[in-house]
């Protein structure tokens, strides 16, 4: 485990490649000291149907589709956080995992349905003794609780990207993140 703590938050307009720099930043780092998750869109016939969690490690699931029924709602999806708190959450643990990033993509309004997740996100932004991991997070442009909390935590950089600045932000997150790189 380094000693080194990083967090570091992407933002940005939807579209703007906050995923695709995750995916790009994640590709230069030791597979073995990185956990996390990223979203995908699910599309139909050109539209959009809902959205997937992956974590790093292979798995994968839905996180919102419109064909699930139920209360727990953002827009026309439906949130499977059950299933989210059970197949993600528990890879965000510092005290079960030996990651040394954690990536998050992303910390929105359907993933902070779950309090599990919202109490995990706390753990990874807080101070926690000697046992810390640094944070790679997407986080939505707007919003309240969690999604402006994690913006204002201290020592986090914030990165509002761009599609014109985004290799630029890449760049200099890898920079930051070198202690993280793939063995030559």
């Amino acid at each position: 485990m380094s000693s080194k703590s990083v967090k570091i938050l992407l933002t940005g307009l939807p579209g703007c490649g906050k995923t695709t720099a995750v995916m790009q930043i994640i590709a230069n780092l030791d597979p073995k000291k990185v956990a996390g998750f990223y979203t995908q869109e699910i599309r139909r016939n050109n539209t959009r149907k809902g959205f997937s969690w992956n974590r790093l490690d292979g798995a994968a699931g839905i996180l919102a589709h419109v064909d699930i029924k139920g209360p727990l709602r953002v827009g026309k999806y439906g949130v499977d956080v059950a299933g989210f708190e059970k197949s993600v959450v528990p890879i965000l643990d510092i005290e079960r995992t030996n990651a040394e990033l954690f990536v998050l993509d992303e910390i929105g309004k359907m993933e902070c349905l779950s309090e599990k997740f919202v109490a995990a996100v706390r753990r990874l932004f807080a101070p926690a003794g000697n046992k810390q991991g640094s944070v790679l997070a997407t986080v939505a442009l707007k919003g309240a609780g969690l999604i402006s909390e994690v913006k204002n935590y201290p020592g986090t950089k914030l990165f509002n990207l761009t599609r014109q600045g985004r290799d630029k932000a890449i760049a200099e997150i890898l920079e930051i993140l070198s202690f993280l790189k793939r063995a030559s």
